[in-house]
């Protein structure tokens, strides 16, 4: 069971509240993503959880049990940093095998744990290296392994994936996707990048200045975003906001409509000119400064041959724009 309940918790260091009152239930098994830029308080919360940091006010429970101020040993939890930690002196098996070997289990525990560790991650040929002889994938693999050896109630990535590269990032995002269908325990991940929340969760909690702006599955947040902080957070490229007359006219203070819901019609509502035409292969992504409005992201068929100067027509798709009072909040 990995149930963990978060109640009113706030976290304060001196004068600042980084954490203000914080209510959040991560259910048993959920893959939650915590996403938000630089500075939201999405790694505080989770070493908070962690018990890596002390909780200022209010209550963590782990499957019902009190665990606000359990040292982090006493909370059947495991995480993965984004530096690897592993010990360059020591082979796989033994990195594998080190938390095993603290809490005092038999070499025979040890053995049959690493091993199933190394089978599901892919790593039994590798048992015997060090880390200095392995890529940075598999270096976080082995990290991920000694983790797993702990059977814990829950695992926290803490931006496991930013010391990689891009390629080796959807590697890596797709076997941690794949581990959590496999081990069916709760995961709690936390990044910056959208794309790898939109892609892994089950669940995303957006934060915001330490609070929590949206919670709700990848879809839930693209298609009803409930204000203009997770409008622009969720999709990339991120979702157009258009202000002044053409929004009064439809009778809010903003108007949003994501790069993908722009069509490149003849005699559409909004007419530009291309400044910018960045061809990807299967997308183009195209940015139209539209006369009255500014400029515009326009997302289209990678067989759409426009270019800088081009005039074009944009059309919004029929029931694909967003609404946005003073405020910043949707408008239903």
């Amino acid at each position: 069971m990995g149930q963990i309940t978060l109640s009113s918790v706030t976290k304060v260091f001196g004068d600042v509240t980084v954490i203000p009152p914080l209510d959040l239930t991560i259910n048993d098994g959920e893959f939650v993503v915590f996403v938000g830029p630089s500075g939201c308080g999405k790694s505080t919360l989770l070493r908070l959880i962690a018990g890596l940091e002390d909780t200022s006010s209010g209550k963590i429970l782990i499957d019902g049990q009190d665990a606000t101020d359990a040292a982090p040993a006493k909370r059947g939890l495991a995480m993965v940093f984004q530096s690897y930690a592993l010990y360059p002196h020591m082979s796989v098996r033994k990195n594998i095998a080190f938390p095993l070997k603290m809490a005092g289990a038999s070499v025979e525990e040890q053995n049959r744990k690493v091993e199933n560790a190394a089978r599901i991650l892919n790593l039994s040929s590798y048992l015997e290296r060090r880390p200095g002889q392995l890529s940075g994938g598999q270096r976080q693999r082995v990290a991920i392994g000694r983790a797993i050896v702990r059977e814990p109630a829950a695992f926290l990535f803490d931006e496991p994936l930013s010391n990689l590269d891009a390629a080796l990032r959807v590697t890596m995002r797709q076997e941690i996707s794949e581990l959590h269908q496999n081990l069916k325990t709760t995961m709690i991940y936390v990044t910056h990048d959208q794309v790898e929340a939109m892609t892994m969760a089950d669940k995303i909690v957006v934060l915001n200045a330490g609070r929590i702006e949206q919670v709700g599955s990848p879809l839930e947040l693209y298609r009803n975003p409930q204000n203009l902080f997770v409008a622009g957070f969720i999709g990339s490229p991120k979702m157009n906001f258009i202000t002044g007359a053409e929004a009064a006219k439809h009778d809010c203070a903003t108007l949003g409509v994501r790069p993908e819901h722009l069509d490149v019609v003849e005699g559409g509502p909004w007419q530009g000119v291309v400044g910018i035409a960045e061809h990807l292969g299967s997308d183009t992504f195209l940015r139209v400064h539209v006369e009255g409005i500014g400029d515009l992201t326009v997302r289209v068929s990678g067989e759409m041959g426009l270019h800088h100067g081009d005039r074009v027509s944009l059309a919004p798709q029929a029931g694909k724009l967003y609404r946005f009072d003073a405020n910043g909040k949707a408008i239903a």
